[in-house]
């Protein structure tokens, strides 16, 4: 099933259907459900007693191997690290060719699980595609997230794309269209996925049990699946009390952030600094923070207390940490340049 806010998108999308794309490409804000959205949408174009609305009917063979994650006629694509999310349906991760050539060493059995799609899942997927279709019908390709893919992945997949098999639907799934390859992009039919209005996913967000639905709402962009993995992160507390530091200006102390924040993700901490910031000058050219309403108070004074060049001087240093966020760094010292840097605006 898709979410109640990927109603309009479905139904508007049902008008392809006469003439559909051999390459579609899915994208919009992270955590408004995209995913599922294409893992139905694979779904649909595989039964084989499909509704008037494109809708599958869930009972036919076809409907049955689909949910049983045996289907022979589909595969996903995703990064190692991703595996999970890709559910039981034919995931092709490249963790069992991985696996094969490990031959023992014990080095590639504790290795962190790779975050690109790499060329041999792709080498594995054209095979996919080369053969014809065992029930006579499509062949669905569900690739997430497309941004993933790297250099030599992108270059194998673009022959692909250009001269597709007959009957072949590839299902383009990305959170950051901008990290893709023109060449890429050129060869799809592109899909701009909807962000639900504020009141629809505050309602589906309280239907989970959620208390607090319109904040964690705003911290997360507006995206009702990234508000509702926010309500269960298990580093809230830590969140909070990182918050407080960026909240006292002047007063940060940078050292205790590096170390009570060493063992979280660089991407992670990255992103609350990111929607600090942003709220900062939000809140002095508009006086509406975005991503943490609640902190009005502190982000109005600490805006007016900031220096504007150092300012500016501060958000190019944040951008190019994001550009190196997933190599291997040493955490403690990059959030201690991180906060000491933050806190030089007040000086």
């Amino acid at each position: 099933m898709i979410y109640p806010w990927q109603a309009d998108d479905w139904n508007r999308l049902q008008q392809l259907r006469a003439h559909w794309p051999h390459a579609l490409l899915l994208h919009g804000q992270a955590g408004i459900g995209k995913l599922r959205f294409a893992q139905h949408l694979a779904q649909g174009l595989l039964c084989e007693a499909q509704q008037a609305n494109g809708e599958p009917c869930g009972t036919c063979v076809a409907c049955n191997w689909f949910a049983q994650g045996n289907h022979p006629d589909y595969r996903i694509v995703v990064p190692e690290a991703l595996a999970a999310e890709a559910g039981p349906v034919n995931a092709s991760s490249g963790a069992d060719e991985k696996a094969d050539k490990a031959d023992g060493d014990e080095g590639k059995k504790t290795r962190t699980p790779s975050k690109e799609i790499k060329i041999e899942q792709i080498r594995g997927l054209l095979d996919f595609v080369g053969v014809g279709s065992h029930r006579g019908g499509a062949r669905v390709v569900v690739l997430y997230p497309a941004e993933a893919l790297n250099v030599a992945a992108a270059n194998a997949l673009l022959k692909t794309l250009e001269e597709p098999p007959a009957g072949v639907v590839f299902l383009m799934v990305s959170a950051r269209i901008d990290r893709l390859l023109p060449t890429i992009i050129s060869r799809c039919r592109q899909w701009p996925m909807s962000v639900p209005a504020p009141q629809a996913a505050t309602q589906w967000l309280a239907a989970q049990g959620i208390d607090e639905a319109p904040a964690l709402l705003a911290e997360a962009g507006g995206a009702p699946l990234a508000a509702l993995a926010l309500a269960s992160d298990e580093n809230r507390t830590l969140r909070d009390w990182t918050l407080k530091q960026l909240a006292a200006g002047a007063g940060c102390d940078a050292f205790a952030c590096g170390e009570a924040l060493q063992k979280l993700p660089v991407p992670l901490v990255l992103g609350w600094l990111q929607r600090w910031m942003y709220d900062l000058l939000a809140q002095h050219t508009a006086g509406a923070p975005r991503y943490f309403p609640q902190a009005s108070t502190a982000l109005a004074r600490c805006a007016s207390q900031a220096d504007a060049n150092a300012f500016a001087r501060f958000l190019r240093v944040v951008t190019r940490q994001r550009a190196v966020e997933n190599h291997p760094l040493n955490a403690r010292l990059v959030f201690e340049e991180l906060f000491i840097g933050y806190r030089a605006l007040f000086a």
